[in-house]
């Protein structure tokens, strides 16, 4: 059988919207069409939401792909994929659902092209399951650098839960010829930058944040930034702390203020976060663990280290190759480091 009239069937009932978003990804990167059941069979409400809609639509308008089974609420979908076309594209999620995983999703498929894209998302930009905005721009895309894939991110607006209204937007260079890349270690003596983000609060909530990541992660003044979203819809919160070195890889936490949770214990998590990331010996945070598989796996090889392999890690791993010809496996070298390796 023709590769293009395969049929990849995938459940869905182990994991959550990601592995649907991979399997569209990997879709439209090898001309495979797949069949999923089951999706998001174990979350409080199953099925497909809003923002995955955005970006089954978005992978769909991108790849001029056949699609069965795009509603609200439905657990099965089928995508067979067409000619993936670059271009101008604009798509709103609608809600505060998370507009970077839509941008994540459609993402791999353009940098192949012949010529530059550009996509623009209306949605939500700081989420409490999802990658924000400045993760993007200051850990992922930069990550996808050491690829060969070149990118320009903006944000134009911040979107905040429950009004949504967040503006991002991304142009791809074309062309990307993918090579292998390595992240290993980290900087041993990284430079820290705490940023408080507020909307329609108050300063001094952002200012008793940055206060206690000071003392428990020994920052100085220089290190501390107040920063304000005066267009978002929504009042929020928003705590970050960026770890960087010179020529190494870099990774952002970030915390969502919620109602009835002090500034004081937001900081508290996030700085225990990170202090769990800084004692261990791995180059790679969790969230970022599970998001290189794919570019590695495109791209025919790869490394990194990460201190815990998560479900989803494991999970996006082995759909990855349902539809590529690479092993992805792991392996313990300490307490708390992994050594995850893509090869072809």
């Amino acid at each position: 059988m023709d590769k293009k009239m395969e049929m990849i069937e995938i459940s869905g009932a182990t994991g959550g919207g990601q592995l649907l978003r991979t399997a569209l990804a990997l879709s439209l990167c090898t001309g495979t069409a797949f069949e999923m059941q089951h999706i998001r069979a174990k979350r409080k409400r199953p099925g497909l939401m809003r923002q995955h809609l955005t970006a089954v639509g978005a992978a769909a308008q991108i790849g001029r792909a056949y699609v069965e089974g795009a509603q609200l609420g439905a657990t099965t979908l089928r995508f067979v994929p067409g000619q993936v076309q670059p271009g101008r594209y604009r798509f709103s999620i609608g809600t505060a659902g998370s507009a970077t995983l839509v941008l994540q999703t459609v993402l791999p498929a353009l940098w192949a092209c012949d010529a530059a894209s550009e996509i623009t998302v209306e949605g939500g930009t700081h989420n409490p399951l999802a990658p924000s905005a400045d993760f993007l721009a200051e850990c992922y895309l930069p990550a996808l650098r050491r690829f060969g894939v070149e990118t320009a991110f903006a944000l134009h607006r911040h979107g905040f839960f429950p009004a949504g209204g967040g503006c991002v937007q991304l142009r791809v260079a074309p062309g990307a010829a993918l090579r292998p890349a390595s992240f290993l270690e980290r900087d041993p003596a990284p430079r820290l930058q705490a940023t408080a983000l507020l909307a329609s609060l108050a300063d001094a909530i952002g200012q008793r944040e940055l206060q206690v990541l000071a003392g428990q992660l020994k920052l100085g003044p220089d290190a501390l930034q107040l920063r304000r979203a005066p267009t978002a819809q929504s009042p929020a919160n928003v705590l970050m702390l960026k770890i960087g070195g010179e020529g190494q890889h870099t990774e952002l936490f970030d915390a969502l203020g919620e109602r009835g949770v002090g500034a004081e214990q937001v900081a508290a998590g996030l700085a225990r976060r990170v202090g769990e990331y800084l004692s261990a010996d791995a180059a790679v945070g969790e969230h970022l663990s599970d998001q290189l598989l794919l570019p590695m796996a495109l791209a025919g090889g790869g490394e990194f280290t990460t201190a815990f392999v998560s479900d989803h890690l494991s999970s996006n791993a082995r759909l990855i190759e349902k539809f590529l010809p690479v092993e992805i496996d792991w392996v313990q070298q300490g307490k708390r480091c992994w050594r995850v390796t893509v090869n072809s």
